[in-house]
């Protein structure tokens, strides 16, 4: 008999999510379900899953072990958000009013808003605000099925501020149930202070920030912001040399705006994934396609910022590209942290069926960290990530739009969400 110290028993469905992973073309609609499902996890990895008739003549519960009723639910993997700027000061409601009033994202920043006027806010707060911020972000996350995150420094723009939001992204981990994995973004735009001397601004992320960020092992990951006006391909090679060197994995926004086929160069260089894609050209969908880069897709802000040009989808799916979805929580253009929400939005808009923005937010953003072997799937040896739907089966979690249906949320075999409310156990 297998031993257990948690049960979560009778589900109407167990959404797996199991298999070969980055999943593309038809394998991104296998989410393997299981009817009258069960699953059963020993300190916080899990051992079973099958059949409730098979969780009953296989797994014996350890005294004082906890069981769940999953009558009435459908149980899915923790979602996984592979694209976050969590640590930020601030709110830009006022530029999102002058947005409605026609001004696009692009003029914005050129009038010195947008990133600019986060990294002013973010620089004025301290560490311990950015921690505080931070654990009230991952909470709504949590409350919404993420239980696991990236997360992006970009918001300070020199030493002293890129390195105190890793330092907070570094403390709220170690606080939080959901596990969080950091990515360094100095490139995310140029600073005020070095407007026309952009060359030196990317001299000193190389050469200053960089070796601090590295020593002090404060990031996972490497990110820039290549797009017209703030980041060339010629730049962002050059920065992806530096990190690659100091031992960083890369991330790329590609191709958000106007196709500099950041995205062929992501899957060149063999970065984890090219996030964004409104503009990938049809050669950056040839190469993701032939790579093992996953294709990121961010619907939330084309419906935050309210533009019709959307990420090729359907096109990048067909093409074999391995995708998937992420929030892109920031105060400037996607100020939402369910991926929930996300998962509606790609069927409803880009033309995903169900199944697959389910494993987009789940196996394939799990590729997208680097951490398919821990999560993203309910397997056993994998953590028992798990959250548990009030729904009578996963369709009516994307037909049942404008509602929260998660009410129990596993994380390592904890409960860290119950009945819709933060748990005291974590």
């Amino acid at each position: 008999m297998i031993s257990a110290d948690l049960a979560v028993t009778r589900c109407n469905q167990v959404v797996t999510c199991s298999g070969a992973v980055p999943k593309r073309s038809s394998d991104l609609r296998d989410i393997g379900v299981i009817e009258d499902g069960s699953i059963a996890s020993k300190e916080g990895k899990i051992v079973f899953v099958g059949t409730d008739d098979a969780l009953h003549q296989n797994v014996r519960l350890d005294a004082g072990g906890i069981q769940i009723d999953g009558r009435g639910h459908v149980a899915l993997p923790g979602f996984v958000d592979s694209h976050t700027h969590l640590p930020f000061a601030g709110s830009r409601e006022e530029e999102f009013l002058l947005r409605l009033k026609g001004f696009t994202y692009r003029q914005l920043a050129a009038r010195g808003l947008g990133i600019q006027t986060t990294v002013e806010a973010t620089r004025k707060a301290s560490e311990d605000d950015l921690v505080a911020l931070s654990l009230k972000r991952l909470d709504n996350m949590l409350l919404h099925g993420t239980t696991t995150a990236e997360a992006k420094s970009g918001y300070g723009l020199n030493l002293k501020d890129e390195l105190k939001q890793l330092k907070a992204i570094k403390r709220a981990d170690a606080i939080h149930p959901v596990d969080i994995i950091p990515t360094f973004l100095g490139a995310h735009e140029v600073p005020g202070e070095y407007k026309s001397r952009k060359a030196e601004y990317i001299h000193f992320l190389i050469h200053e920030i960089l070796p601090r960020v590295r020593s002090e092992e404060l990031a996972e990951f490497f990110d820039v912001f290549c797009e017209e006006g703030v980041y060339s391909i010629g730049e962002t090679e050059k920065l992806i040399k530096a990190a690659k060197e100091a031992g960083l994995k890369i991330k790329l926004h590609a191709d958000e705006f106007v196709s500099l086929d950041g995205a062929v160069l992501a899957a060149r260089e063999g970065a984890a994934s090219a996030d964004h894609l409104s503009a990938v050209s049809e050669e950056g969908i040839r190469y993701l396609a032939d790579s093992r880069t996953v294709a990121t897709l961010l619907p939330g802000v084309s419906y935050f910022l309210m533009h019709e040009k959307k990420a090729p989808a359907r096109k990048l799916i067909d093409r074999g590209a391995a995708v998937a979805l992420a929030t892109d929580f920031n105060p400037g253009s996607a100020m939402n942290e369910s991926l929930l929400f996300v998962m509606r939005h790609a069927v409803y808009t880009l033309n995903m069926s169900i199944e697959e923005s389910i494993n987009a937010v789940t196996a394939n953003a799990a590729f997208a960290l680097h951490r398919e072997n821990e999560v993203g799937s309910l397997e056993p040896g994998k953590k028992m990530d798990c959250i548990l739907c009030e729904v009578p089966n996963y369709p009516y979690l994307v037909y049942h739009f404008g509602i929260n249906p998660i009410k129990h949320v596993i994380k390592k075999g904890k409960i860290a969400v119950r009945d819709g409310k933060r748990s005291a156990q974590t």
